[in-house]
Formats: C-alpha cells, sequence, structure tokens
C-alpha cells in the first residue's frame, strides 16, 4: 500500500476532505429528496406504488450499475474529475425533474441523478489514503459516510418546507443549484493528491480487466460486499422510499412526527459511526463479527414493529429507527475490507465493487415492496388503502428474506478470508476466547 502520506495532518488535507464530504452530502440530498416527496409525486404523475418505485428503483439501477465501471474511473482520472462530473449530471437531472409532467420525464431525471450520485462516494473515498495515515482512514471513512448523511436531513426538514411552501419545480431547482455549487467548490478545493496526480492508473483496456478480475477474486473484497449488502439495504429502503409513507399513512403519525423520526435516522448515524471506526480501528479481526450483530438487530427490531398487535407505539418505531441508522455506518465496515485486502491502485475498483451490494439489496426490496402493496390493493385486501398498516407489514416481511441471504452469504465469505489470513500465519481465535483474554488483560491493568 505504500507508506503514509506525509501531508496526512496537513490543513490542506483537512480542506481538501471537508471539500469532498460536502460534495457528498450534496449528493445524498439529491439522491434521498425524492423520497420525501412521495406524496406530491402520487398526484403530479398520476402514479400507483410500483410505478412510483420504478423512479428510486431506476435511480438505484444506475447507482449500483455504474460502481465498477466508475471505480476504474476513479483509479484512472483521479477522484477530482469524477466528483465535479457527478455533480453536474446530479443538477442536470434535478433540473429535468423539476420540469417533468409525465413518469417517463421523471424518470430520466432521476437516471442522472443516479448516474451523478454513483460518481461521488467512491471518489470521495478514494482521497483518503492519499492524503491521511493509515491509522485515521477507518474513523475518517466513517465521518465521510456519517457527515454525508446530514444531507437527508436537507431533505426531510428545508427541501420539504420548499416543496410545500413553493411547489414541485422551485423545489427541485433549489435541488440543482446545491449541485452547481458542488462543482465549482470541487474544481477549487479538491486536488487528487498533495504530490500532484498522484497514484492514477495508466493500464490499458486488457490490464483494466485483469485488475477488475483480481479485485473480485480476492475473498477479502467479496466479503465487504456481502457486508454491505446485509447492513445497509434497510435503512436505504426506510429511507429513500417506504419509511415516510410507512409513517405517516400506516402509522398515522403526523408529519412533523415522522420528519423527526427521519431526522432521528441521520443524528444516530452520526453518533454510531466514530464509534464504530474506532471499533474497527482497534478490533480489524471482529468486523464481521459487528455485521453479523447489527444485522441480528435489524432482524429482531423488525420481527418485533411487524408482529406488534395495532400501531406501533411512538417509542417502538424510535427503537426500529435507531437500529436500522446503525446499519449505515455499519456497512462503511465493508470498504474497509476493500482497502485492507487490496492494493491502492485497484482501491477504487474494490470500493465500487463493494458500493454495489446494498444499493443491489435496496433497489431489489424498494421494488418488492411496491409490488406487494399493488397487489394487495389490487386483491382488496387492503380495502382500497394503498398503504394500509396490515399491507405494509405484509409488503415489508420481504426484507426477511434479503437478511437471511447476506447473513449466509457473510458467513461464508468470512470463512474463506479467516482461512486466507491463516495461510499467513494471523490466526483468529474464538470469539469466546478473545473476550475472556480481554477480560485477563484488564484485570491485570486494573492490579
Amino acid at each position: 500500500m505504500g507508506a503514509d502520506p506525509a501531508a496526512g495532518t496537513d490543513r490542506r488535507a483537512w480542506l481538501v476532505w471537508g471539500a469532498g464530504v460536502l460534495a457528498y452530502l450534496i449528493a445524498v440530498t439529491q439522491r434521498t429528496s425524492f423520497g420525501v416527496a412521495g406524496v406530491e409525486a402520487t398526484e403530479r404523475f398520476d402514479a400507483t406504488a410500483s410505478a412510483l418505485a420504478v423512479f428510486t428503483v431506476a435511480q438505484l439501477v444506475v447507482y449500483a450499475g455504474l460502481q465498477i465501471p466508475v471505480g476504474v474511473l476513479v483509479d484512472r482520472f483521479g477522484p477530482r474529475i469524477m466528483i465535479v462530473s457527478g455533480a453536474v449530471l446530479m443538477a442536470l437531472g434535478q433540473t429535468q425533474l423539476a420540469f417533468a409532467e409525465s413518469i417517463t420525464a421523471g424518470i430520466v431525471g432521476r437516471l442522472l441523478v443516479g448516474g451523478g450520485d454513483a460518481m461521488t462516494f467512491v471518489a470521495v473515498l478514494r482521497l483518503l489514503p492519499a492524503w491521511f495515515e493509515t491509522r485515521k482512514i477507518p474513523v475518517l471513512t466513517q465521518l465521510t459516510g456519517i457527515l454525508g448523511q446530514l444531507g437527508q436531513i436537507l431533505s426531510v426538514i428545508p427541501f420539504l418546507a420548499v416543496l410545500h411552501l413553493a411547489g414541485w419545480s422551485t423545489a427541485f431547482l433549489s435541488a440543482a443549484s446545491l449541485g452547481v455549487l458542488s462543482a465549482v467548490l470541487g474544481l477549487a478545493l479538491i486536488r487528487d493528491h498533495p504530490e500532484g496526480n498522484g497514484q492514477r492508473s495508466r493500464a490499458s483496456l486488457r490490464q483494466t480487466g485483469v485488475s477488475l478480475t483480481e479485485a473480485w477474486k480476492q475473498p477479502g473484497t467479496r466479503l465487504g460486499l456481502w457486508c454491505h449488502f446485509t447492513t445497509q439495504f434497510s435503512g436505504t429502503v426506510f429511507v429513500l422510499m417506504w419509511g415516510y409513507p410507512y409513517l405517516v399513512s400506516a402509522e398515522k403519525l403526523a408529519a412533523g412526527t415522522a420528519s423527526v423520526l427521519m431526522t432521528l435516522f441521520v443524528v444516530v448515524g452520526m453518533i454510531c459511526g466514530p464509534l464504530l471506526g474506532v471499533y474497527v480501528a482497534r478490533h480489524p479481526l471482529r468486523r464481521s463479527t459487528m455485521v453479523l450483530a447489527i444485522t441480528a438487530a435489524t432482524a429482531l427490531a423488525w420481527l418485533v414493529v411487524l408482529t406488534y398487535p395495532g400501531k406501533a407505539p411512538v417509542w417502538l418505531l424510535v427503537l426500529l429507527v435507531v437500529t436500522l441508522a446503525v446499519g449505515g455506518p455499519g456497512s462503511m465496515i465493508g470498504f474497509d475490507f476493500a482497502r485492507t485486502f487490496n492494493p491502492a491502485s485497484r482501491l477504487g475498483t474494490a470500493t465500487g465493487i463493494v458500493n454495489i451490494g446494498g444499493f443491489t439489496a435496496a433497489l431489489l426490496t424498494m421494488f418488492a415492496v411496491g409490488l406487494i402493496l399493488d397487489l394487495l390493493l389490487a386483491s382488496g385486501f387492503s380495502n382500497g388503502d394503498l398503504y394500509a398498516l396490515e399491507s405494509f407489514r405484509i409488503a415489508f416481511a420481504v426484507q426477511f428474506v434479503v437478511l437471511g441471504i447476506g447473513t449466509v452469504a457473510v458467513l461464508v465469505l468470512r470463512r474463506r478470508v479467516r482461512a486466507q489470513l491463516a495461510r499467513q500465519s494471523i490466526i483468529v481465535p474464538p470469539l469466546r476466547q478473545a473476550i475472556a483474554r480481554e477480560i485477563r488483560r484488564r484485570r491485570e491493568v486494573q492490579r
């Protein structure tokens, strides 16, 4: 991986990182803006639940599908070009959506947003090894993801306020203006490396294919993908598409209360992210254990909420939101697997592979929920109420299938990664032995 950058603690490094984080924050705002406009979108486009889901699913299909190409392009052309290009695409997409009056025109706008969004996060993460010391990267990776999620607050509060006060076109044009701001700041402040262009890939097309193959063949990369797949999707489905309609229409919460819960999602993620970053830095051999714990907590939270008789009390919905929020920073552990099991020359490619996981799971789940809601409406199950509580309970249950698939994959890949480490004389002791050893160590310190 090479030596740590000498400029890792330089103020310039923090300025570059700050500009990158702002670009990602704005990208998250663009990504989540449509989710809080679901009711207005239903009226504007006269859309069914499954048709409405297509907007976000199409956006995420583009996002997920571009992750590997974007990772390769980041390695080849550098993060700055990709961040600026992504901001421009998102601005164009939001402008298109602002004036769209048909489902097709609206989907075109979301496709552009998905393409621009796809270019941002991988590129921002690619800046970290160039500008910071290795020991700081796990925490900074978490902080990048969590600070970026503040974009959800911009969607839930100011964007939603503009939407209600000034209307559809004004709201989405205001979002487009943020994309322009991001592009300007990216050009002015972001640099790929302290010493110029840094480690860019100059590989031929054939060599690029070989690099992609090597990144995929690395069990650590695939473990990262499945960690991301399993922990990230449920919160993404909730925040991007179905959480707000579920809270307001099914659980009958006031719009203000629902907005507070969506904001709580971001706040909890911001608190947990640095803590998980410290955990990963201190216990790199226990990363997958934390992923499995988060997955189990997510399944348990949904099980309690979906089986609760009648509408869930607010305190239970708060616990659900808090649990889902931990999944966001939990998914960042997947990127740490990509970083530690791949050389710098293909880090962008490996990161792109990992980033496919959660968004693939999210788009499949998102569409499945919408499809099930429509089928239940057509069958008469929901008595003409598309967003009936009982319909949401059945639709949301599809998440248990996705959680189960992801858990099995993590367990299988973890075994392969640990076998690989064992060949390097790195043995991961059973968890009970590790806990016992830590207890003995602390007792000795206390003496």
